[in-house]
């Protein structure tokens, strides 16, 4: 299966085409510029590298969230608009389940942390299971950092941006418990979401694309001042 996966979850992004269980192509982009001044010259730039054309594209991956308000409605749109021009299938991908599957089989828990700004992580913990897959044991949530690391009582690795700015506040709250992901492998890789992808669309969950939406996990500003009237 050729598969074209697109990340704009944080301020990094990234496209990858993966072919079967080659990686054909893969772009890593960290720059300020907006994902939507570069994200479609991204994707044509990476079909281009694997020399294949947008109609071989047999599905489409997404990461669908936590993350960036805006940069996951900017690949969400323009993941929707490619599924739709070609028909091709489509799955969402959960930013914690990639950064969490960079690390097949470690013995410890892991935990994704993402920062969610105003003093929160998106986060949540996972463990191997015995199906020989990640099971998340504590779900998705916006949370406090420090209240987070008091739920966790086991070894268990970090891994993400926000456990870049808050290494301080797990190394004091864990100690030794605590291990934390090389700095090559904290960001979100398009490749893993590429392969994410294949495995929900092998198990039959694809997407009907007009439902494909973000997964914000938090309400945004708009939504809090509404509630608050």
């Amino acid at each position: 299966m050729i598969v074209l996966a697109v990340d704009t979850s944080t301020w990094t992004g990234g496209v990858a085409v993966l072919k079967g269980d080659t990686v054909a192509a893969e772009i890593h982009v960290s720059t300020r510029k907006t994902h939507a001044k570069r994200l479609m010259y991204v994707i044509d730039s990476a079909l281009k590298m694997a020399e294949m054309e947008l109609d071989a594209v047999e599905a489409f991956a997404v990461t669908i969230g936590p993350g960036s308000f805006t940069g996951l409605r900017i690949g969400v749109s323009a993941v929707k608009g490619l599924a739709f021009a070609t028909g091709r299938p489509v799955t969402g991908v959960s930013t914690l389940d990639v950064l969490v599957s960079q690390f097949p089989w470690y013995p410890n828990a892991v935990c994704p942390m993402l920062d969610a700004r105003k003093g929160q992580i998106y986060t949540a913990l996972y463990e191997w299971g015995p199906d020989g897959h990640w099971c998340k044991v504590l779900q998705d949530c916006a949370i406090d950092p420090g209240v987070w690391i008091g739920r966790i009582d086991r070894p268990c690795l970090f891994v993400g941006d926000g456990s870049v700015i808050y290494h301080d506040v797990i190394d004091r709250g864990m100690g030794s418990l605590a291990q934390f992901a090389p700095a090559c492998l904290q960001g979100i890789r398009a490749s893993v979401v590429a392969r994410v992808g294949v495995d929900q669309i092998r198990k039959g969950n694809a997407v009907d694309v007009t439902l494909l939406a973000p997964n914000y996990v938090r309400k945004s500003d708009a939504e809090i001042k509404l509630d608050t009237g």
